[in-house]
């Protein structure tokens, strides 16, 4: 079981699975929101349990993805493709310890230019 919530802790979420070994996104869309890359990890919508949903607004990014955040404090928290049965929840939004290590880079070409990747890892 693992808990987490935006900012200011009008969406909290608790997932009932373990979490999978999230990915870093380095694609502009996911720069420009997060003010940097984005590390995520995929949930099932089965396992996902989310209260104070109405606080989230939804941003239609492209045709088939939508991206959720707080309308209260701005914390991006879902990177949502309704067609999937996952979605991406913001690791940064889990309470500590998730027990999980960033196991890939993705979109690397479009990462900024003011830093490296340097930990090793695959890059997409």
């Amino acid at each position: 079981m693992h808990t987490g919530s935006c900012l200011c802790g009008a969406i909290t979420f608790t997932v009932s699975a373990p979490l999978k070994r999230p990915d870093a996104c380095h694609c502009g869309q996911c720069r420009k929101q997060s003010g940097h890359y984005w590390a995520s990890t995929d949930v099932k919508r089965s396992a996902l349990a989310i209260t104070g949903a109405g606080h989230i607004r939804w941003y239609q990014s492209s045709p088939k993805v939508r991206r959720g955040f707080c309308d209260t404090c701005g914390s991006f928290l879902f990177w949502d493709p309704p067609q999937r049965d996952s979605l991406a929840v913001a690791m940064g939004a889990f309470d500590a310890p998730t027990d999980t290590h960033l196991h890939v880079h993705i979109f690397t070409a479009d990462k900024g230019d003011y830093y490296a990747i340097a930990d090793g890892l695959p890059q997409e």
